[in-house]
C-alpha cells in the first residue's frame, strides 16, 4: 500500500508537470513566437520521453503527443 502510494504521488507529479509544460509551449505557439516555441517544445519533447520510459505515460501516447506539437509548430509561418 505505502508502495503504491508513493508511486501513485510521482505519477500524479509527472503528470502535472506535463499539462504544465504542454500548456505553456502552446500560449508560446499562439503568441506566435516561433524560436521561444521551439525551445518550449524542446521542454515537452524531454520530459514525454522520460514518462514513457519511467512507465507514467505509454510510449504511443508520448509518440502521438510529440507528432501534434510538432506539427502545431511547423505551422507557425516562418519568420520572413
Amino acid at each position: 500500500m505505502r508502495s503504491s502510494a508513493r508511486k501513485r504521488d510521482r505519477n500524479r507529479s509527472v503528470k502535472s508537470r506535463l499539462k504544465t509544460l504542454e500548456k505553456s509551449y502552446l500560449e508560446t505557439v499562439k503568441s506566435g513566437k516561433k524560436d521561444d516555441a521551439g525551445l518550449a517544445l524542446r521542454q515537452v519533447v524531454s520530459a514525454l520521453d522520460k514518462a514513457a520510459k519511467t512507465g507514467v505515460i505509454h510510449s504511443g501516447r508520448a509518440t502521438r503527443k510529440k507528432s501534434r506539437l510538432t506539427h502545431r509548430l511547423n505551422q507557425l509561418a516562418p519568420k520572413a
